[in-house]
């Protein structure tokens, strides 16, 4: 009896190993992530600020870690807030304020007529993918993984991936906008419709999925005609905003924010109409979730997207 026992216990103990902390042990931490750290740094691509302060080595549990972590509270400069304060590396930082910049406020003007000031996301958690017991690490363990479940305009509005996925048609093409644009960017993208457990945000990461960091994995692929290409100009010079939490007659929350849509020949005075002179309207009737159609690429954007095999459950 006491023979059946021990061996039960010893069965028992390799499960928890696995499935534990121990698992943390037997994953071996990349070196391709330390090197593109310490060339992120090298580049300055992040820069601190007063949103963005650089924190000593994170190590552990086991392999989780950042070898240079970045506590955040706000991106571009101030100009996009978090609901939560981030905990991220640098190449995923550097991304993400990429990405808002050159996706996000575009869409957000193009689409809703505002521009984005706040999302609230997700970042470090040492944890396996999808927090199933056994399964590889989550990106997230290494601080190179982002989750936004919702984008605050400055008007008030919120955009939450949850609803606005299948809402309104301003919003559907606000977030397929942000979504198609991130799968040029990150390295791997899951939003509502890819494995059930992305129904309420987009996961971007910048894991490598081949030894050349070459290969793209998005899901789901969706058929979406971009607006962002088209020739008419969006918007003129640079106007500053103050958000609704400045106090009157102080400059404390002055934000540099994406200017206002100007018309053709216009002299560059800011107007709010909506959609923009000379744009065609709309469509009122986007591709359903799940059809198949893989992304447009742009050029200079980096490789084109070409999902690998299934990873498994992620992320």
């Amino acid at each position: 009896m006491s023979r059946r026992v021990s061996t039960c216990l010893l069965a028992s103990s390799l499960v928890l190993a696995l499935t534990g902390c121990g698992w943390f042990e037997i994953e071996e931490r990349e070196e391709w992530r330390s090197q593109a750290e310490a060339a992120c740094l090298a580049r300055e691509d992040v820069r601190p600020t007063a949103y963005m302060s650089q924190r000593p080595r994170l190590d552990g549990p086991g392999t989780c870690g950042i070898d240079t972590p970045f506590a955040i509270t706000a991106l571009l400069d101030g100009q996009v807030r978090l609901k939560q304060q981030m905990t991220l590396g640098c190449p995923v930082t550097a991304m993400t304020e990429r990405w808002l910049s050159e996706i996000v406020q575009p869409a957000a003007w193009l689409y809703l007529g505002s521009p984005v000031v706040e999302i609230e996301s997700g970042s470090y958690a040492c944890r396996t993918r999808n927090h199933r017991p056994g399964a590889k690490l989550s990106e997230h363990a290494f601080g190179n993984a982002v989750d936004v479940m919702s984008f605050t305009l400055a008007d008030g509005r919120k955009v939450t991936i949850r609803g606005g996925w299948r809402g309104t048609p301003e919003e559907q093409g606000f977030l397929r906008e942000a979504f198609v644009g991130a799968c040029e960017r990150f390295r791997t993208v899951l939003g509502p419709g890819s494995d059930g457990m992305h129904e309420n945000h987009f996961h971007m990461d910048l894991a490598m999925h081949d030894s050349r960091g070459e290969r793209h994995y998005c899901r789901p692929q969706i058929e979406f005609d971009s607006r962002l290409d088209d020739p008419q100009p969006l918007i003129g010079a640079m106007q500053p905003m103050v958000l609704p939490s400045a106090a009157p007659g102080t400059t404390g929350d002055r934000r540099a924010l994406p200017p206002l849509p100007t018309l053709p020949g216009g002299g560059g005075s800011p107007v709010q109409a909506f959609p923009p002179p000379g744009l065609p309207p709309m469509s009122t009737s986007l591709a359903p979730v799940g059809t198949s159609l893989t992304p447009r690429t742009t050029s200079g954007l980096g490789a084109p997207l070409v999902p690998p095999a299934p990873v498994g459950g992620v992320y």
